[in-house]
């Protein structure tokens, strides 16, 4: 069933739990898929910058939006799942629970040596499989001048001492090598403690930098796993070990890193344009990810492509979670699905420079895209706002009219091996 509610008139209806009345292998399922969708972010919004900026501006903005992001919300994690110490092992739970590290789609595998010393390799790379048919200038930009500021950015959120060093790593020699790069993680004790990034500082101060931590959402099981990640590093950690109460609390978390990110990388856009420059890349990122992503998660549901189908996605979709940032509202009206915005943390952020707030603005790409990947034969068109809302859609299945043709963003989108991968790996 959608989860929506029926509102004949008045105002938009607070969309319930999207996660209450899943069972505990559906929840597992659908955080494995939100890990992705918050890689597949950067799929969605480089194309863009590579156009407007060139690889080496591109590269710079990609630094810049992972030193800003990974510190603040690899600390989250930590602290919601009880795990936070200064030891290696630390830095490679939080990787296990990072967008940046999705689950067999980026297979890294760990070594604890002590509390100091470990080694990781990533057996499969799938952002390398995206990168290597672009030229080894590409690969070096992302495995050698992304990586070796962003995984000291990742590592020092653990401890300002953690040193990440590359066994080996692409480009790779002989072309199959396997794993495809290899890394070093040391604790130097006498090493001069990294600073907290800039990137960081910045980004620190806006309103889902400092949300509330995720809680469980009631109603779901706490007995059916773990309640948080304090026992040993589990080196093939997969979604089923949580309970589905504390699923939901990580989901909500990991859906947060992906606003966290797309507005680091928002922020260094309008570094280097205007403003408006970096809504209407941000339109274009959205656009993107939000088709896809629509796509894989009605795939998951196996939802019709009818109105009740989109109203099932868009109630998990990530740039509508988590509800404590993003307040959307779902109503079911006769043949129309209305879909509204209220105003929140996200919709308020004091540069406008969040996925929600160019919705709200007056971009409709977003909501298109993800609606019509969904249901080609939706119509999407932006109305009045209902009471209370800070924007509202109107959605209306046409059956006579021809499909909707998909936005170029998502084909674009759809270059990334990670668009079609398939997971593998159960309890």
């Amino acid at each position: 069933m959608a989860p929506t509610t029926t509102s004949p008139t008045g105002g938009p209806t607070a969309a319930p739990s999207p996660y209450v009345g899943r069972s505990h292998d559906e929840l597992a399922e659908l955080a494995r898929e939100l890990l992705l969708a918050g890689h597949l972010i950067d799929r969605s919004g480089m194309p863009h910058l590579i156009g407007r900026f060139g690889r080496d501006g591109m590269a710079a903005i990609a630094i810049d939006e992972w030193m800003a992001a990974s510190p603040i919300y690899t600390k989250r994690m930590q602290r919601l799942l009880g795990f936070e110490s200064e030891r290696v092992e630390t830095i490679f739970k939080g990787m296990q629970l990072d967008v940046g590290a999705p689950p067999e789609f980026m297979d890294f595998r760990y070594v604890v040596h002590d509390d100091d010393h470990g080694e990781f390799w990533l057996d499969h790379c799938g952002a390398l499989m995206d990168v290597e048919p672009m030229g080894d200038d590409y690969v070096r930009a992302m495995c050698h001048d992304i990586e070796d500021p962003t995984f000291d950015a990742t590592a020092m959120a653990t401890n300002a001492r953690a040193q990440v060093r590359p066994i080996h790593r692409p480009p790779r020699v002989p072309a199959d090598r396997a794993p495809h790069c290899a890394w070093t993680v040391t604790v130097v004790p006498d090493a001069e403690p990294l600073p907290f990034p800039v990137q960081a500082e910045q980004l620190s101060h806006s309103a889902a930098a400092q949300l509330p931590l995720a809680g469980a959402t009631d109603g779901l099981p706490t007995d059916d796993g773990w309640a948080d990640y304090s026992g040993p590093l589990d080196q093939d950690l997969v979604m089923e070990r949580f309970s589905s109460a504390t699923l939901s609390a990580i989901m909500d978390e990991v859906c947060l890193q992906g606003h966290l990110l797309s507005r680091g990388f928002l922020l260094h856009v309008a570094e280097r344009a205007d403003g408006s420059e970096a809504v209407a890349i941000g339109g274009k990122q959205l656009s993107g990810i939000a088709g896809v992503t629509a796509k894989r998660l009605g795939a998951l549901l196996a939802v019709e492509p009818d109105l009740d189908g989109v109203a099932a996605v868009l109630a998990l979709h990530p740039m509508f979670l988590p509800r404590a940032y993003v307040d959307l509202r779902l109503d079911r009206v006769g043949q129309e699905l209305l879909v509204s915005l209220a105003p929140s943390p996200a919709t308020t952020e004091d540069d406008g420079l969040t996925w929600p707030a160019i919705l709200v603005d007056g971009d409709d790409a977003g909501v298109r895209s993800a609606v019509q990947c969904l249901a080609p034969l939706a119509r999407v068109e932006r109305r009045d706002p209902l009471e209370g809302a800070a924007a509202t859609w109107s959605i209306r299945l046409d059956p006579d009219g021809e499909p909707a043709r998909q936005a170029d963003e998502v084909t674009l989108t759809e270059f990334s091996t990670g668009v079609d991968f398939h997971f593998e790996r159960r309890r």
